[in-house]
């Protein structure tokens, strides 16, 4: 078997987060979405297709032994 590596992609993309909620939690009245102004980890997530930009990208040897510091790393940067 040969080596193995580690790619990374740096993305920004466009996501939809969404979360169902009881009418309670928030007040429809005046708009306000209280605790739920911001998303958190109880919010789906889908990312849109086709709205990935990749940044920045790398790779490197990948095993599976404690982290080395001294591996060869490629980057695009």
């Amino acid at each position: 078997m040969g080596k193995k590596y580690l790619i990374k992609h740096w993305i920004n993309a466009d996501f939809i987060l969404e979360k169902v909620v009881n009418e309670d939690e928030i007040d429809v009245i005046t708009n306000d979405l209280k605790k739920h102004k911001y998303p958190d980890g109880t919010f789906s997530a889908v990312m849109i297709q086709g709205s990935e930009n990749i940044k920045r990208t790398s790779y490197e040897e990948y095993d599976e032994s404690i982290n080395i510091s001294d591996k060869d790393r490629t980057s695009d940067k």
